[in-house]
């Protein structure tokens, strides 16, 4: 029996020692995920967020920290931003380091305190629109409206935020009238408009109740960083004119060459990075691409302008719907409408003698000359006066001497029943130019 004993008690020993010998669990570390608010406040900022946000929720982040240094963007940005922030489960703190101006200071109100760091500055609110010119009265409330409601939910000063709107506003030894206050983070501090000023997060991190947590810095994806610089109003400008600009040069040369694959990448890039930032769904690009078909159709077969006009309202339509909204989708459309003109005008004028030009448009002719003799000779037509049959894009059909003939205008356009002159032949190619009698 005493055996029996021993060996459970040994049994036991065996069992419990090693139990007794293992470390205590660790305690795990507070987790803080950092989102810089960098740049312009614009839709696709609002995607890096999202999706940080999300990845925070998945890591169950123990807070959320936005580093803001921005002067301003778009407003409905700025309101999906906010509307992000509130509606996050994982507390969101915002951290100025420089500058949180214009919407910046809309988006850090929004969160659930306001931190800064010495030497930044948060305000001038004012709501303006893409040219730079004052909004109705009807808009500038709202927005006057939402910044005072943030301001509230943080236990701040509304008038304060009211006077980062409104110049009219005035605050005692802050602001003048006709002024848009702007605060220093020694005046935020000194009127209680922050909720603590810290040097680094060494410091911060403790206010919290965090100290010693794990930091994750969230970072933008290449695709993310792409999508944000593309759709910047000139960057996006830029691109369409040089779509456009490059589109119109091949139409007007033989074959396919460097021209077209400029276009090509411009609109990929433009469409591209305007998908990716959430503006619009692929059916833009479907709508744009119809749009160029019908274009061609027109060119090859004419149809007295219909699918022309059809195709023309396709490219459009894409382009506006690309855009964030319907007002700067017609400014991107205007402005490369009409760089898009400069710059053919300049190319055809300037630039149709040098080399450059010479390796995109085919300069050399195959003339009888010089030996060349084709299946039909035309040259008897040059000096005939004769009429359209067709309208010239710069290509169509007119009548000289009874007889039908494929021709192409020096360029312009053309319409049907116009009388026009042969001005020259280049093999089978016949050139001609509005007659005036």
């Amino acid at each position: 029996m005493a055996k029996k004993v021993l060996v459970l008690l040994l049994s036991l020993a065996c069992v419990l020692v090693p139990l007794f010998a293992l470390p205590a669990a660790a305690e795990s570390k507070p987790l803080v995920y950092i989102v810089p608010v960098r740049g312009e406040i614009e839709t696709g900022l609002y995607n890096f967020l999202k999706r940080s946000f999300a990845e925070a929720e998945e890591n169950q982040a123990d807070a959320i920290i936005l580093e803001i240094n921005t002067n301003g963007g778009f407003v409905n940005a700025a309101e999906k931003i906010s509307t992000l922030i509130q509606n996050s489960p994982i507390p969101v703190y915002a951290y100025v380091r420089r500058s949180a101006i214009s919407a910046g200071a809309f988006i850090a109100l929004s969160c659930r305190a306001l931190y800064m760091a010495p030497g930044s500055a948060i305000g001038a609110a004012e709501v303006i629109d893409l040219t730079g010119q004052e909004v109705s009265e009807k808009t500038v409330s709202s927005w006057e409206g939402k910044m005072r409601s943030v301001a509230e939910q943080q236990g701040k000063d509304p008038e304060i935020a009211a006077a980062m709107v409104r110049a009219s506003i005035n605050i005692p030894d802050l602001s003048k009238a006709g002024e848009l206050l702007t605060l220093t983070t020694a005046e935020a501090e000194q009127i209680g408009f922050t909720d603590g000023v810290f040097a680094s997060y060494e410091e911060l991190l403790p206010a919290l109740g965090l100290a010693g947590a794990q930091e994750i810095v969230a970072q933008e994806a290449w695709a993310e960083r792409l999508a944000r610089f593309v759709t910047r109003p000139y960057i996006a400008v830029l691109l369409v004119t040089i779509g456009l600009a490059a589109l119109v040069i091949e139409v007007l040369t033989a074959g396919f060459g460097v021209a077209g694959v400029i276009s090509i990448l411009a609109f990929a890039f433009f469409f591209g990075g305007h998908i990716a930032a959430g503006f619009a769904g692929k059916e833009v690009l479907f709508l744009f691409v119809i749009g160029i078909v019908l274009l061609l159709i027109e060119a090859i077969i004419p149809s007295f302008g219909i699918i022309g006009i059809g195709g023309i309202v396709a490219v459009v339509a894409s382009i506006v719907l690309s855009a964030a909204t319907t007002g700067q989708g017609l400014r991107i459309l205007l402005s490369s409408i009409i760089l898009t003109v400069l710059i053919v005008v300049i190319a055809y004028r300037f630039l149709r003698k040098s080399p450059l030009w010479s390796q995109i448009v085919l300069q050399y002719a195959e003339t009888k000359e010089r030996g060349y003799v084709g299946v039909s000779d035309y040259s008897h037509l040059v000096g005939k006066v004769g009429s359209t049959l067709t309208a010239l894009r710069p290509a169509g059909v007119a009548e000289f001497d009874g007889e039908r003939f494929d021709v192409v205008s020096e360029g312009a356009f053309i319409k049907k029943a116009e009388k026009v002159k042969v001005i020259k032949v280049e093999g089978s190619r016949i050139v001609v130019r509005l007659h005036e009698n």
